[in-house]
């Protein structure tokens, strides 16, 4: 296993995620370079093309996987379609729903005022927005 095979277990392990060779695989696709967003159909693809033998049924388990555990960001974009965002950091989204794009935006650029307390004595734990554009 090379340093950076190694650096990605350990990234797993650390998320309490066993590292499988499909996670393995699947994970350095998706955190071997910047930031991106991606869909399971597109990293069911990149596996194919990459070597990785996983279903698709595995790439959309092991992505919901990466996003309980921390490591990814899901983004619901249109009912029944979601993206995977590697960025972790406070942002938000533009999408473009002529190419199925997101681009990201500093969540310091907007402010959100006026939102109602959350009921039944919850708490707000994080406001995704995502921008319509065309």
């Amino acid at each position: 296993m090379d340093a950076k095979a190694s650096d990605i277990g350990a990234r797993l392990r650390g998320a309490g995620l066993r590292p499988t060779r499909q996670r393995l695989g699947l994970a350095r696709l998706l955190f071997a370079g910047p930031d991106r967003h991606v869909r399971a159909e597109e990293l069911s693809r990149e596996a194919r093309e990459a070597g990785v033998r996983v279903s698709l049924a595995t790439v959309y388990n092991t992505l919901h996987q990466f996003v309980d555990a921390g490591l990814l960001r899901r983004v619901d974009v249109e009912p029944g379609r979601a993206c995977f965002d590697t960025n972790l950091s406070r942002h938000h989204h533009f999408y473009d729903t002529g190419t199925n794009e997101l681009i990201d935006f500093d969540a310091e650029d907007v402010g959100i005022t006026g939102l109602p307390e959350a009921p039944g004595g919850k708490t707000v734990e994080r406001i995704d927005l995502v921008v319509r554009i065309r």
